[in-house]
């Protein structure tokens, strides 16, 4: 059976009263996320978009039981290759060694608060997918030269600290976060450190086609945010 090679990989950028909304994640069951304050509802995340912060949050939350879904990962490696359930692989820097450790990461860090919902936030990172994926580009430099912390002030402003995470090739949830943490080949884990920043308290996310990567997903970190 020929196998078919998957290509990803993942970059990072560093630099009250909540409304609250309760969507299906399938199969009967509900999640509550928190909406950034002037956020009045998530008609603008897709199925997908909804999904990345809720294992964002799991992730922030309850990292000793998010722990066990990285470990299961494992069962998928054969030496430094990790295999897709569509036969696909990727050849990894660091093999078995990176999930162990990255699981090691999550039995030992503290948990920290979930991150709250912004549109404005959601709005900057679309709007790199769809300046990115058409022509299969990648990096945070957006169009025109615009940086990550500029996309995101055209939508509102962001306050006190700002970074980014893209990953390119995931196409599930889980997959593009679970990958992010592991952050295999980054030295200083910084898709990580993004995730786990307790000083990083809202989130927007955009999804979508990518021409060279098939997917890519942005996530557009921030310590607050005045939507516009």
């Amino acid at each position: 059976m020929k196998k078919n090679k998957k290509m990803f990989f993942t970059m990072s950028m560093v630099l009250i009263i909540l409304s609250l909304s309760i969507y299906s994640i399938g199969e009967g069951k509900k999640q509550t996320l928190e909406l950034n304050p002037g956020v009045e509802d998530l008609s603008f995340l897709s199925q997908l978009e909804k999904e990345v912060i809720v294992e964002l949050n799991m992730a922030r939350t309850e990292p000793a039981k998010y722990a066990e879904f990285v470990n299961d990962l494992k069962k998928k490696f054969e030496s430094d290759y990790q295999y897709f359930s569509d036969g696909a692989f990727v050849v990894t820097s660091e093999g078995i060694e990176g999930v162990d450790e990255a699981v090691r990461f999550l039995r030992k860090v503290e948990p920290i608060s979930p991150l709250t919902v912004s549109k404005g936030l959601s709005s900057a990172a679309k709007a790199q997918v769809l300046y990115q994926g058409p022509d299969g580009l990648t990096g945070h430099s957006g169009k025109g030269g615009a940086s990550p912390m500029d996309r995101m002030n055209r939508y509102g402003k962001w306050k006190y600290v700002s970074g980014e995470n893209i990953n390119y090739g995931n196409k599930t949830a889980r997959e593009i976060v679970m990958q992010l943490i592991i952050d295999d080949g980054v030295k200083d884990r910084g898709h990580r450190m993004n995730i786990f920043n307790e000083d990083f308290h809202v989130v927007g996310v955009g999804c979508g086609p990518h021409a060279e990567y098939e997917w890519m997903c942005v996530m557009d970190f921030a310590g607050g945010y005045q939507e516009m």
